[in-house]
């Protein structure tokens, strides 16, 4: 079932797609999308695919994550957060089995070893394959600080012990909530 709604989804949003791309394009010319490497199940790597939103050369200082008055972020990729279209083509991760729709969110291997020497139980988040969306990210702001991620997996372990159809249904229907009222990944921190 998560297959072909991941699919289906895909095939609908195609066309958000390629306008989101030729606007990336216009902005500044540079790459449509990006890759990361993210953790997944047990601790597994895979490579997420997302529309670009950061300029070009956002992380020459290294891996950071982004904060309230990112300078980082384009005027496109501002308003691709905000109505989360730039996790999109993550579809292709669920469709491969990497990633579910709902679930934890998977966090980048740099910035994760650090979480997990300051965050008790950081781990068990990894027990499930990570989401799209998820339980944290419907009821929690955009995290960008280890405080952040702490509270943020309260709401991961919550929902890993309580998951159903019901909630996943639930999660669903705030993800899309959220994407219409256009209230998406606004950083929680100054930075």
């Amino acid at each position: 079932a998560e297959l072909l709604i991941s699919l289906l989804l895909l095939i609908f949003s195609f066309p958000l797609i390629i306008f989101a791309a030729f606007l990336i394009k216009l902005e500044d010319g540079g790459d449509i999308f990006y890759s990361q490497i993210r953790t997944g199940f047990a601790g597994n790597t895979f490579k997420i695919l997302k529309l670009r939103s950061m300029k070009i050369d956002a992380e020459k200082f290294g891996v950071q994550w982004s904060n309230k008055n990112d300078t980082r972020i384009t005027k496109i990729g501002s308003i691709l957060r905000l109505t989360r279209l730039d996790e999109l083509p993550q579809l292709i991760a669920v469709i491969k089995g990497e990633m579910s729709l709902i679930g934890p969110r998977p966090e980048r291997p740099e910035i994760e070893k650090m979480l997990e020497e300051k965050i008790p139980h950081y781990r068990l988040r990894h027990i499930m394959r990570p989401g799209l969306s998820g339980w944290a990210q419907v009821n929690y702001p955009y995290g960008a600080s280890v405080e952040d991620t702490e509270n943020k997996l309260s709401y991961d372990l919550y929902y890993l012990k309580n998951f159903s159809i019901f909630l996943d249904i639930l999660i669903l229907f705030k993800t899309i909530k959220i994407v219409f009222k256009a209230s998406g990944a606004i950083p929680n921190s100054k930075g």
